[in-house]
Protein backbone atom coordinates (compact mmCIF):
# COMPACT_ATOMS: atom_id res chain seq x y z
CA UNK A 1 0.00 0.00 0.00
CA UNK A 2 1.04 3.31 -0.99
CA UNK A 3 1.00 6.20 1.31
CA UNK A 4 2.47 10.02 0.36
CA UNK A 5 2.83 12.73 2.64
CA UNK A 6 1.24 15.89 1.10
CA UNK A 7 1.43 19.65 1.68
CA UNK A 8 -2.01 20.54 3.70
CA UNK A 9 -4.28 23.20 3.47
CA UNK A 10 -5.16 23.75 7.01
CA UNK A 11 -6.58 26.50 9.81
CA UNK A 12 -4.19 28.61 11.26
CA UNK A 13 -3.75 27.45 15.10
CA UNK A 14 -6.18 30.10 16.47
CA UNK A 15 -9.19 29.59 13.81
CA UNK A 16 -8.88 25.63 14.22
CA UNK A 17 -11.69 25.01 16.35
CA UNK A 18 -14.15 27.43 14.42
CA UNK A 19 -13.36 26.01 10.63
CA UNK A 20 -14.03 22.06 12.29
CA UNK A 21 -17.00 20.60 10.83
CA UNK A 22 -18.90 17.63 10.92
CA UNK A 23 -18.97 15.70 7.22
CA UNK A 24 -21.33 17.16 4.78
CA UNK A 25 -23.12 13.99 4.21
CA UNK A 26 -24.13 13.34 8.07
CA UNK A 27 -26.52 17.00 8.08
CA UNK A 28 -29.25 17.96 5.66
CA UNK A 29 -29.56 21.77 4.88
CA UNK A 30 -31.37 23.22 7.58
CA UNK A 31 -28.90 21.45 10.20
CA UNK A 32 -25.77 22.84 8.49
CA UNK A 33 -27.30 26.45 8.43
CA UNK A 34 -27.92 26.05 12.31
CA UNK A 35 -24.61 24.85 12.64
CA UNK A 36 -22.81 27.33 10.85
CA UNK A 37 -24.72 30.37 11.67
CA UNK A 38 -22.65 33.31 12.84
CA UNK A 39 -19.62 31.47 11.99
CA UNK A 40 -18.04 32.60 8.92
CA UNK A 41 -15.41 30.54 9.30
CA UNK A 42 -17.01 27.25 9.42
CA UNK A 43 -16.10 24.74 6.82
CA UNK A 44 -19.95 24.08 6.09
CA UNK A 45 -19.78 27.12 4.20
CA UNK A 46 -17.30 25.09 1.63
CA UNK A 47 -18.58 21.07 2.37
CA UNK A 48 -22.32 22.20 2.44
CA UNK A 49 -22.40 25.91 0.58
CA UNK A 50 -26.01 25.97 -0.55
CA UNK A 51 -26.65 27.01 3.23
CA UNK A 52 -25.34 30.68 1.51
CA UNK A 53 -27.69 30.22 -1.29
CA UNK A 54 -31.60 31.30 -2.08
CA UNK A 55 -33.53 28.82 -0.26
CA UNK A 56 -34.20 25.66 -2.46
CA UNK A 57 -30.84 25.81 -4.13
CA UNK A 58 -29.85 22.34 -4.71
CA UNK A 59 -26.49 20.75 -3.34
CA UNK A 60 -25.42 19.24 -6.20
CA UNK A 61 -26.40 22.34 -8.17
CA UNK A 62 -23.74 24.35 -10.55
CA UNK A 63 -24.42 27.42 -8.34
CA UNK A 64 -23.27 25.53 -5.25
CA UNK A 65 -20.26 24.31 -6.74
CA UNK A 66 -19.25 27.48 -7.66
CA UNK A 67 -20.11 28.81 -4.34
CA UNK A 68 -18.14 26.34 -2.48
CA UNK A 69 -14.87 27.40 -4.34
CA UNK A 70 -15.68 30.91 -3.35
CA UNK A 71 -16.14 29.86 0.10
CA UNK A 72 -12.30 27.78 -0.02
CA UNK A 73 -10.96 30.52 -2.01
CA UNK A 74 -12.29 33.35 0.78
CA UNK A 75 -10.73 31.07 3.25
CA UNK A 76 -7.87 31.23 1.99
CA UNK A 77 -7.53 34.89 1.19
CA UNK A 78 -8.36 36.06 4.84
CA UNK A 79 -5.00 33.53 5.77
CA UNK A 80 -7.88 31.54 7.78
CA UNK A 81 -6.35 28.69 6.09
CA UNK A 82 -2.74 28.04 5.64
CA UNK A 83 -0.66 26.06 3.14
CA UNK A 84 2.04 24.08 4.91
CA UNK A 85 5.45 24.99 3.06
CA UNK A 86 6.55 21.45 2.82
CA UNK A 87 4.76 17.71 2.97
CA UNK A 88 4.15 15.90 5.88
CA UNK A 89 2.05 13.12 7.37
CA UNK A 90 -0.27 14.21 10.52
CA UNK A 91 -1.21 12.12 13.74
CA UNK A 92 -4.97 12.65 14.11
CA UNK A 93 -6.73 12.03 17.70
CA UNK A 94 -10.68 11.99 18.28
CA UNK A 95 -11.67 11.62 22.19
CA UNK A 96 -14.66 10.87 22.65
CA UNK A 97 -15.91 10.04 26.38
CA UNK A 98 -13.44 6.93 27.47
CA UNK A 99 -12.97 5.69 23.56
CA UNK A 100 -9.92 7.28 21.88
CA UNK A 101 -8.79 6.92 18.19
CA UNK A 102 -5.41 7.74 16.28
CA UNK A 103 -4.99 7.82 13.00
CA UNK A 104 -2.63 8.91 10.30
CA UNK A 105 -3.23 11.47 7.94
CA UNK A 106 -1.83 11.15 4.07
CA UNK A 107 -2.42 11.52 0.73
CA UNK A 108 -3.19 7.71 -0.69
CA UNK A 109 -2.79 6.24 -3.96
CA UNK A 110 -5.67 5.89 -6.28
CA UNK A 111 -4.12 3.08 -7.85
CA UNK A 112 -4.51 1.08 -4.66
CA UNK A 113 -7.91 1.96 -4.32
CA UNK A 114 -8.81 0.31 -8.38
CA UNK A 115 -6.29 -2.59 -8.00
CA UNK A 116 -8.61 -3.37 -4.97
CA UNK A 117 -5.59 -2.68 -2.31
CA UNK A 118 -8.03 -0.25 -0.27
CA UNK A 119 -10.85 -2.68 -0.46
CA UNK A 120 -14.61 -1.44 -0.25
CA UNK A 121 -17.85 -3.20 1.45
CA UNK A 122 -20.21 -1.10 0.06
CA UNK A 123 -21.67 -0.33 -3.36
CA UNK A 124 -21.51 3.79 -4.63
CA UNK A 125 -24.65 5.46 -6.14
CA UNK A 126 -23.82 7.35 -9.82
CA UNK A 127 -25.45 10.24 -8.63
CA UNK A 128 -23.11 10.53 -5.09
CA UNK A 129 -19.80 9.96 -6.70
CA UNK A 130 -20.72 12.08 -10.00
CA UNK A 131 -21.81 15.37 -6.80
CA UNK A 132 -17.92 14.31 -5.17
CA UNK A 133 -16.24 14.09 -8.76
CA UNK A 134 -17.86 17.68 -9.28
CA UNK A 135 -16.88 19.42 -6.22
CA UNK A 136 -13.42 17.89 -6.98
CA UNK A 137 -12.92 19.37 -10.27
CA UNK A 138 -14.56 22.76 -9.24
CA UNK A 139 -12.30 23.41 -5.99
CA UNK A 140 -9.42 21.27 -7.25
CA UNK A 141 -8.99 19.93 -4.13
CA UNK A 142 -9.83 17.01 -1.62
CA UNK A 143 -11.74 18.68 1.04
CA UNK A 144 -12.94 15.67 3.13
CA UNK A 145 -10.90 12.65 3.85
CA UNK A 146 -12.01 9.07 3.66
CA UNK A 147 -11.87 7.21 6.73
CA UNK A 148 -9.86 4.15 6.14
CA UNK A 149 -8.47 0.95 8.65
CA UNK A 150 -5.68 -1.42 8.63
CA UNK A 151 -4.96 -4.53 10.46
CA UNK A 152 -2.95 -3.49 13.69
CA UNK A 153 1.42 -3.01 13.55
CA UNK A 154 3.42 -2.13 16.14
CA UNK A 155 6.16 -0.61 14.54
CA UNK A 156 3.25 2.00 13.20
CA UNK A 157 1.88 2.14 16.42
CA UNK A 158 5.23 3.15 17.55
CA UNK A 159 6.03 6.18 15.31
CA UNK A 160 2.16 7.61 16.38
CA UNK A 161 2.43 7.42 19.87
CA UNK A 162 5.87 9.48 19.17
CA UNK A 163 4.78 11.77 17.27
CA UNK A 164 2.09 12.02 19.89
CA UNK A 165 4.45 13.11 22.36
CA UNK A 166 4.99 16.23 21.00
CA UNK A 167 3.50 19.71 21.09
CA UNK A 168 -0.04 19.30 18.91
CA UNK A 169 -0.52 21.63 16.19
CA UNK A 170 -4.48 22.07 17.18
CA UNK A 171 -5.95 20.73 20.87
CA UNK A 172 -9.56 21.54 21.03
CA UNK A 173 -12.97 20.18 22.42
CA UNK A 174 -15.96 20.57 19.48
CA UNK A 175 -19.53 21.72 20.87
CA UNK A 176 -20.70 18.10 20.92
CA UNK A 177 -18.39 17.37 23.42
CA UNK A 178 -15.53 15.14 20.81
CA UNK A 179 -11.96 16.47 21.34
CA UNK A 180 -9.69 16.98 18.27
CA UNK A 181 -6.06 16.72 18.81
CA UNK A 182 -3.42 17.30 15.25
CA UNK A 183 0.46 16.60 15.29
CA UNK A 184 2.74 17.05 12.56
CA UNK A 185 4.53 13.80 11.91
CA UNK A 186 7.61 15.35 10.44
CA UNK A 187 7.95 16.60 6.79
CA UNK A 188 8.65 14.59 4.34
CA UNK A 189 12.48 14.77 3.90
CA UNK A 190 13.03 13.09 7.50
CA UNK A 191 13.92 9.03 8.85
CA UNK A 192 10.74 8.82 10.30
CA UNK A 193 8.64 9.80 7.17
CA UNK A 194 10.63 7.29 4.99
CA UNK A 195 10.30 5.10 8.00
CA UNK A 196 6.13 5.07 7.79
CA UNK A 197 5.96 5.10 3.91
CA UNK A 198 8.07 1.04 4.28
CA UNK A 199 5.50 0.03 6.79
CA UNK A 200 2.86 0.66 4.72
CA UNK A 201 4.15 -0.61 1.79
CA UNK A 202 4.03 -3.88 3.76
CA UNK A 203 0.91 -3.77 4.95
CA UNK A 204 -0.87 -5.79 2.22
CA UNK A 205 -4.48 -4.29 2.22
CA UNK A 206 -6.80 -1.28 4.14
CA UNK A 207 -10.35 -0.96 4.29
CA UNK A 208 -12.63 1.98 3.35
CA UNK A 209 -14.59 2.28 6.76
CA UNK A 210 -16.38 5.42 5.40
CA UNK A 211 -15.70 7.53 2.45
CA UNK A 212 -16.49 5.43 -0.38
CA UNK A 213 -18.10 7.97 -2.39
CA UNK A 214 -15.04 10.25 -2.32
CA UNK A 215 -12.46 7.44 -2.45
CA UNK A 216 -14.36 6.51 -5.65
CA UNK A 217 -14.44 10.41 -7.31
CA UNK A 218 -10.96 10.74 -6.31
CA UNK A 219 -10.17 7.91 -8.64
CA UNK A 220 -12.41 8.78 -11.20
CA UNK A 221 -10.56 12.43 -11.03
CA UNK A 222 -7.37 11.18 -10.75
CA UNK A 223 -8.17 8.51 -14.37
CA UNK A 224 -9.67 11.13 -15.89
CA UNK A 225 -6.28 13.16 -15.73
CA UNK A 226 -3.95 10.26 -16.44
CA UNK A 227 -2.85 9.75 -12.57
CA UNK A 228 -0.64 13.02 -13.04
CA UNK A 229 0.61 14.91 -9.70
CA UNK A 230 -1.37 15.29 -7.12
CA UNK A 231 -4.69 13.93 -8.97
CA UNK A 232 -3.01 10.40 -8.46
CA UNK A 233 -3.50 11.01 -4.70
CA UNK A 234 -6.46 11.28 -2.34
CA UNK A 235 -6.74 12.19 1.21
CA UNK A 236 -7.59 9.89 3.96
CA UNK A 237 -7.14 9.21 7.97
CA UNK A 238 -6.60 5.32 8.53
CA UNK A 239 -6.72 3.64 12.51
CA UNK A 240 -5.63 0.55 13.87
CA UNK A 241 -8.78 -1.78 13.08
CA UNK A 242 -8.76 -1.74 17.02
CA UNK A 243 -9.54 1.86 18.06
CA UNK A 244 -12.79 1.71 15.70
CA UNK A 245 -16.13 1.68 17.18
CA UNK A 246 -19.02 1.02 15.35
CA UNK A 247 -22.64 1.82 16.24
CA UNK A 248 -25.95 0.68 14.51
CA UNK A 249 -27.99 2.12 11.77
CA UNK A 250 -31.68 1.97 12.25
CA UNK A 251 -34.16 1.71 10.03
CA UNK A 252 -37.45 3.10 9.75
CA UNK A 253 -40.15 1.96 7.14
CA UNK A 254 -42.88 4.50 6.52
CA UNK A 255 -45.93 2.06 6.03
CA UNK A 256 -47.08 -1.92 6.56
CA UNK A 257 -48.00 -2.01 3.17
CA UNK A 258 -51.12 -2.41 3.19
CA UNK A 259 -50.77 -5.12 6.12
CA UNK A 260 -52.75 -4.53 9.64
CA UNK A 261 -51.48 -4.57 12.74
CA UNK A 262 -52.44 -8.58 13.72
CA UNK A 263 -51.31 -9.11 9.66
CA UNK A 264 -47.76 -7.75 10.28
CA UNK A 265 -47.32 -9.01 13.52
CA UNK A 266 -48.01 -12.92 12.46
CA UNK A 267 -45.75 -12.47 9.09
CA UNK A 268 -43.23 -11.20 11.99
CA UNK A 269 -43.30 -14.52 14.11
CA UNK A 270 -42.61 -16.53 11.23
CA UNK A 271 -39.23 -15.61 11.19
CA UNK A 272 -38.54 -13.77 14.58
CA UNK A 273 -38.86 -14.90 17.88
CA UNK A 274 -41.26 -11.69 19.60
CA UNK A 275 -40.72 -10.59 23.22
CA UNK A 276 -37.27 -12.35 24.11
CA UNK A 277 -33.92 -11.96 23.10
CA UNK A 278 -31.39 -15.06 21.41
CA UNK A 279 -28.20 -15.13 19.96
CA UNK A 280 -29.17 -12.26 16.84
CA UNK A 281 -31.52 -9.58 18.41
CA UNK A 282 -32.81 -6.03 17.52
CA UNK A 283 -35.55 -4.24 18.64
CA UNK A 284 -38.70 -3.11 17.62
CA UNK A 285 -40.76 0.22 17.86
CA UNK A 286 -44.16 -0.39 17.06
CA UNK A 287 -47.53 1.74 18.41
CA UNK A 288 -45.27 3.24 21.11
CA UNK A 289 -43.63 0.48 22.80
CA UNK A 290 -40.13 -1.68 22.00
CA UNK A 291 -40.32 -5.38 21.48
CA UNK A 292 -37.60 -7.48 21.41
CA UNK A 293 -37.04 -9.80 18.33
CA UNK A 294 -34.39 -12.62 17.96
CA UNK A 295 -33.48 -15.34 15.16
CA UNK A 296 -30.43 -17.82 14.97
CA UNK A 297 -28.57 -17.61 12.02
CA UNK A 298 -29.63 -19.76 9.14
CA UNK A 299 -27.66 -22.94 8.77
CA UNK A 300 -24.67 -22.75 6.22
CA UNK A 301 -24.93 -18.58 6.04
CA UNK A 302 -22.17 -16.61 4.03
CA UNK A 303 -20.40 -13.78 6.20
CA UNK A 304 -23.00 -11.21 4.48
CA UNK A 305 -26.17 -12.77 5.14
CA UNK A 306 -25.39 -13.86 8.15
CA UNK A 307 -25.21 -10.24 9.12
CA UNK A 308 -28.25 -9.21 11.14
CA UNK A 309 -29.42 -6.03 8.95
CA UNK A 310 -29.44 -9.24 6.07
CA UNK A 311 -31.77 -11.22 8.02
CA UNK A 312 -33.95 -8.20 8.66
CA UNK A 313 -33.97 -7.42 5.13
CA UNK A 314 -34.21 -10.98 3.72
CA UNK A 315 -36.71 -12.22 6.66
CA UNK A 316 -39.30 -9.04 6.91
CA UNK A 317 -38.63 -6.01 4.79
CA UNK A 318 -38.42 -7.64 1.36
CA UNK A 319 -40.84 -10.55 1.33
CA UNK A 320 -43.27 -8.41 4.36
CA UNK A 321 -43.17 -4.76 3.42
CA UNK A 322 -42.24 -4.98 0.20
CA UNK A 323 -39.03 -3.14 1.00
CA UNK A 324 -37.14 -5.32 -2.20
CA UNK A 325 -34.51 -2.50 -2.75
CA UNK A 326 -33.12 -0.28 -0.16
CA UNK A 327 -31.06 1.46 -2.05
CA UNK A 328 -33.46 3.47 -4.14
CA UNK A 329 -37.24 2.57 -1.87
CA UNK A 330 -38.42 5.52 -0.88
CA UNK A 331 -40.54 3.94 1.96
CA UNK A 332 -37.50 3.14 3.90
CA UNK A 333 -34.93 5.54 5.46
CA UNK A 334 -32.05 5.22 7.89
CA UNK A 335 -30.93 6.79 11.04
CA UNK A 336 -27.65 6.36 12.81
CA UNK A 337 -26.71 4.89 16.16
CA UNK A 338 -25.98 8.41 17.54
CA UNK A 339 -29.03 9.69 16.99
CA UNK A 340 -30.14 7.19 19.98
CA UNK A 341 -33.60 5.69 20.43
CA UNK A 342 -35.57 8.93 20.86
CA UNK A 343 -35.16 9.94 16.63
CA UNK A 344 -36.73 6.21 16.37
CA UNK A 345 -39.52 6.82 18.52
CA UNK A 346 -39.92 10.17 17.49
CA UNK A 347 -40.23 9.49 14.09
CA UNK A 348 -43.29 7.08 14.34
CA UNK A 349 -45.28 8.38 17.24
CA UNK A 350 -45.45 11.28 14.86
CA UNK A 351 -46.70 9.05 11.79
CA UNK A 352 -43.68 9.85 9.64
CA UNK A 353 -42.64 6.14 10.26
CA UNK A 354 -44.80 2.82 10.91
CA UNK A 355 -42.03 0.49 12.39
CA UNK A 356 -38.53 1.30 13.64
CA UNK A 357 -35.73 -1.33 14.08
CA UNK A 358 -32.87 -0.78 15.74
CA UNK A 359 -30.19 -2.81 14.84
CA UNK A 360 -27.01 -4.41 16.53
CA UNK A 361 -23.63 -3.03 15.34
CA UNK A 362 -21.57 -5.09 13.05
CA UNK A 363 -18.54 -5.71 14.49
CA UNK A 364 -14.92 -4.27 12.49
CA UNK A 365 -14.23 -7.94 12.09
CA UNK A 366 -17.40 -8.66 9.84
CA UNK A 367 -16.59 -5.56 7.76
CA UNK A 368 -12.80 -7.01 7.18
CA UNK A 369 -14.26 -10.10 6.42
CA UNK A 370 -16.93 -9.34 3.99
CA UNK A 371 -14.56 -7.00 2.06
CA UNK A 372 -11.89 -9.79 2.36
CA UNK A 373 -14.19 -11.83 0.42
CA UNK A 374 -15.15 -9.56 -2.48
CA UNK A 375 -18.45 -9.01 -0.79
CA UNK A 376 -20.74 -6.23 -0.31
CA UNK A 377 -22.80 -5.52 2.71
CA UNK A 378 -26.21 -3.84 2.58
CA UNK A 379 -26.88 -0.13 2.48
CA UNK A 380 -26.24 1.32 5.80
CA UNK A 381 -24.90 -1.19 7.81
CA UNK A 382 -22.23 0.70 9.61
CA UNK A 383 -22.04 3.89 11.16
CA UNK A 384 -18.73 4.85 12.86
CA UNK A 385 -18.47 7.35 15.08
CA UNK A 386 -16.37 9.55 16.14
CA UNK A 387 -16.75 10.81 12.23
CA UNK A 388 -13.20 13.01 10.92
CA UNK A 389 -14.10 16.66 11.19
CA UNK A 390 -13.91 18.52 7.51
CA UNK A 391 -11.83 21.33 7.24
CA UNK A 392 -8.69 20.53 9.61
CA UNK A 393 -7.14 19.40 6.14
CA UNK A 394 -7.43 19.99 2.75
CA UNK A 395 -5.47 18.29 -0.49
CA UNK A 396 -4.78 20.45 -3.22
CA UNK A 397 -4.70 19.00 -6.41
CA UNK A 398 -3.77 21.87 -8.41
Amino acid sequence: MNIHPFAAIRPNEKDAASVASVPYDVVDTAEAKALAAGNPKSFLHVSRPEIDLPDGTECSSPEAYAQARRALDRLIADGVLVQDAEPAFYAYRQTWGEHRQTGIVATFDTKDYLSGVLKQHEKTRKDKEDDRTRHIETLEAHTGPAFLTYRDDRAIDEIVAAACREAPLYDFVAPDGIGHTVWRIAPASSCTADELQELFARIPVAYIADGHHRSAAASRYAKERGFEGESRWFMATIFPASQLKILSYNRLVADLNGLSDYEFMSRLSENFEIGRKGSRNCRMYFRGKWTDLSWDIPSGADVVSALDVSYLQDRLLAPVLGIADPRTSQRISFVGGIRGDAELESKVDSGAAAVAFAMEPVTVEEMMAIADAGAIMPPKSTWFEPKLRSGLFVHSVK
